[in-house]
């Protein structure tokens, strides 16, 4: 008979090796991504993708690179959206979960059923565009970027809640009270301090979701010095399908004999992914800490 000790070693090894398999099936297909970024296009077309390729070559880069001005500033525009929509995003989503949290609020109940309705439904397209161009006016706008995404996220608010009340003793909250502390400052200087890992779970993915967003681009601007990267790789990926589809005729078959057309495919998701890349390293430890106590039922 196995002992106790035995079985769990055996147990860790199992799981050990089924996650590095699973890892290695994650890594390899973004490791061909990249390396498919730096073969040469005529390679690519010849003989296909290969972990392997005949000739190297930076030119999808260099042709990302042309329009420098642009992809400068487009960087600059998603990492404005990015981080001052998450910031926001953050604080209201809070607020309320913060609130939904007391079991005393009066119409706690009509307020969670509102958020879990927006979770299951929404208006449609055509009376969110038409909210957002005529009653807030962004259309053509930094804005665009951010509101159509800031308003409150049902899901995010209900692991906020869930951790409010599962994660901190109510008795802070009461004694700060006692001591003549207002809410703003219970939940600012108590709540808040004491919710980091679920702060930095949802944080992460509303960051995640500014930094790949390209639909409010698509539905709210015209004016491309408002573009995020996404809109900008994006474009570029549309330009280069047009020119494929043959549309253009003669002309096209000459812009496309000098573009490395299949390698800036690659090259386009590399530049969309790599950033946040480095950042969720940083993120992971508090990500799997906060879904894990946030999705406790409260």
């Amino acid at each position: 008979m196995i002992s106790k000790s035995k079985q769990n070693k055996i147990n860790t090894l199992v799981a050990c090796l089924i996650l590095t398999i699973i890892s290695i099936c994650c890594i390899i297909p973004f490791l061909l991504l990249v390396i498919g970024s730096l073969t040469d296009n005529n390679v690519i077309i010849n003989e296909g993708y290969s972990f392997f390729p005949s000739k190297w070559s930076a030119a999808a880069y260099e042709y990302l690179g042309k329009d420098f001005e642009a992809m400068v500033n487009a960087y600059l525009v998603t990492i404005f959206t990015t981080v001052f929509g998450t910031i926001l995003g953050l604080l209201i989503s809070s607020m309320l979960a913060y609130g939904l949290a007391h079991n005393n609020l009066k119409g706690s109940r009509i307020l969670n059923f509102l958020v879990l309705f927006t979770i299951l439904f929404n208006g449609g397209l055509v009376p969110t565009y038409l909210m957002y161009t005529q009653l807030f006016h962004i259309k053509n706008t930094i804005w665009a970027q951010i509101f159509p995404s800031l308003l409150v996220n049902g899901f995010y608010v209900m692991l906020l809640r869930s951790y409010f009340r599962t994660n901190i003793p109510q008795e802070l909250y009461e004694a700060a009270r006692i001591d003549g502390a207002s809410e703003a400052r219970v939940f600012f200087r108590i709540c808040l301090p004491l919710s980091r890992p679920i702060l930095a779970t949802v944080g992460l993915m509303q960051g995640l979701a500014y930094w790949n967003s390209w639909l409010n681009g698509l539905y709210y601007l015209t004016d491309t010095k408002y573009y995020n990267v996404q809109n900008v790789l994006n474009r570029l990926l549309l330009d280069i399908r047009y020119l494929k589809s043959g549309f253009f005729g003669d002309m096209a078959g000459e812009m496309l004999a000098t573009m490395p057309t299949d390698s800036v495919i690659m090259a386009i998701a590399v530049v969309g992914v790599l950033p946040m890349l480095f950042i969720y390293p940083f993120f992971q430890k508090y990500y799997v800490k906060g879904i894990t106590l946030g999705g406790v039922k409260g």
